[in-house]
């Protein structure tokens, strides 16, 4: 409760001050007025609906809109010195909430200062721009064997689960999503209350605890499964093979923090504790695997099912590609998540050395599924950091065919970075449990939010995709995109990125060394490699 300290200081000082007074205290007149102006400004921050800081740090907050209010000044001191120790900066974080408070996204004199270092990419514009007035970019996801194909929009929001979000942080989102006509990836942790309350579009994601449909042993229920799925608000049915954040690992719940709620929506014991496996146990082999998406497509009765990955083993994909081949079955979608993901839950060594980066890993999966013959049957997500609209240029010219964000629409939400994720005690309400610090996050305003910085960035897909001369983002192709190279050489992503031709990895042309490697070694009978 110390952050109401400054607050209840400045209310129990108006109160002496008006003793004194009226026990004719000399001056004491005015310092009542002072205090009881600050206790009249602090019982307004308590009760105003668009500061989440100001609901729940009243008075002590406007000590960090005073500063944010000379930052231009300030910036090189107080913010740039620490940018390296968090995981987005303030100008991606600026772009957000200037969107979703529906202000202009400019900035006087603001080229970057990387766009001479190696890495560094960019669009190249068209002398014959388009007027590329459609906003609502989407694309229908679900193949032949697809009853209820989803026609989902190009930007949506990814996993984060109840549990880790609170519930008005679930409530605003997916009410967002509602108002923006855009999904909501529910996380593993379940489908709450607080996902259904609002109605908008959800995809389940279905993590090795199987929860919402397991046994009382933790393991898959096809009964609950179905009963689940019947929902007409579930779209899509994503089953999490590994997460960029910590891939390869799984997760404990403890009993006390398992409660009614959090019980209600996993299907499991309250005040239990709750065990996500780093590995599935309804396949082990990738040919189990097409079976196990194959058994979930039926029994969705026809919605589409896919997966999510942030890429490991090459082989271990490829002998997934190996096992699509061999039994005809194939996902409808697979979303690549990269490593820049963040979670409060993961350890520090996994953040910064386990997984393979989004630009590699959805490079890697889009090329081999040209190279297997694959990729027109499969859709492509990708997730990682992906919060401009540049982000969504970048990552279509590389093979998506949408893009998730997590952090993004947390910025939407009011999220300042306070990297208190996992400690229950998230200033701005999002991430906690704790009901009294959800309370400063009020749905209607932040909600508003949401579905106004996915609407904001998909006008701005559109200006920079006409930039280039192009009518939808589904026309971008590698070559669109310039990289700059170590040596200071500007190559189109086609080349920076090594394009393979469709069905040359199947036909034993392929010339590429790792992707050859990883085809030699891959098994569709077993994730372990051949020899």
């Amino acid at each position: 409760m110390s952050r109401f300290f400054v607050f209840a200081a400045a209310a129990l000082a108006a109160v002496i001050a008006a003793v004194a007074a009226l026990a004719g205290g000399s001056g004491a007149g005015w310092f009542f007025l002072v205090f009881a102006a600050l206790a009249l400004l602090g019982v307004w921050d308590l009760v105003q609906p668009r500061h989440t800081l100001l609901r729940n740090y009243p008075l002590s907050a406007h000590v960090r809109w005073l500063f944010e209010s000379i930052r231009p000044e300030l910036r090189q001191y107080l913010f740039e010195s620490d940018r390296d120790a968090v995981p987005f900066s303030r100008e991606q974080r600026s772009l957000v909430y200037q969107r979703a408070k529906n202000d202009e996204a400019r900035r006087p004199f603001g080229t970057r200062e990387d766009v001479y270092q190696a890495g560094y990419s960019w669009l190249a514009h068209s002398a014959a721009p388009k007027a590329a007035d459609q906003r609502d970019f989407r694309v229908t996801v679900g193949s032949e064997s697809c009853n209820k194909p989803y026609n989902a929009s190009l930007y949506n929001i990814s996993a984060m689960s109840f549990g880790a979000l609170g519930a008005n942080a679930i409530r605003a989102l997916n009410k967002g999503a509602k108002l923006g006509n855009f999904a909501h990836d529910t996380g593993e942790g379940g489908i709450s209350r607080y996902h259904r309350e609002f109605g908008g579009d959800l995809i389940w994601e279905l993590g090795s605890g199987y929860f919402g449909c397991r046994t009382d042993d933790g393991l898959f229920d096809p009964a609950r499964f179905k009963d689940q799925a019947a929902n007409e608000q579930i779209k899509m049915v994503e089953i999490k093979l590994s997460q960029g954040a910590k891939p390869g690992h799984g997760g404990v719940l403890p009993g006390a923090k398992v409660t009614v709620e959090i019980a209600e929506a996993r299907g499991v014991p309250i005040g239990r504790e709750c065990v996500s496996p780093a590995a599935h146990r309804a396949f082990t082999t990738p040919l189990e695997l097409m079976d196990f998406i194959a058994r979930l497509r039926e029994g969705s009765g026809g919605k589409p099912v896919g997966f999510k990955l942030c890429v490991g083993h090459r082989w271990e994909f490829m002998a997934m590609v190996k096992a699509m081949l061999q039994t005809g079955i194939a996902p409808d979608f697979i979303v690549v998540d990269g490593k820049e993901g963040g979670t409060g839950a993961a350890p520090l060594e996994f953040i910064n050395h386990v997984g393979t980066p989004l630009v590699d890993g959805l490079t890697f999966v889009n090329n081999a599924l040209i190279g297997a013959g694959l990729r027109d049957k499969i859709r492509l997500g990708a997730s990682g950091k992906l919060i401009s609209a540049f982000d969504l240029v970048w990552a279509h010219a590389l093979g998506a065919d949408w893009c998730n964000a997590a952090r993004g629409f947390m910025f939407a939400l009011g999220c300042v970075q306070a990297q208190q994720c996992h400690s229950n005690r998230c200033p701005t309400g999002i991430a906690t449990q704790d009901a009294l610090r959800q309370r400063g996050l009020v749905v209607a305003d932040k909600a508003e939010r949401v579905a106004n910085f996915h609407r904001n960035t998909m006008h701005a897909l559109a200006e920079i995709i006409g930039a280039a001369g192009l009518t939808h983002p589904s026309e971008l192709q590698p070559r669109h995109l310039l990289v700059r190279q170590k040596n200071g050489e500007i190559l189109t992503a086609e080349k920076a990125y090594r394009a393979i031709a469709p069905g040359e990895i199947v036909s034993g042309d392929c010339d590429k060394a790792d992707y050859r490697t990883a085809w030699d070694l891959a098994r569709a009978d077993s994730f372990t490699p051949a020899g």
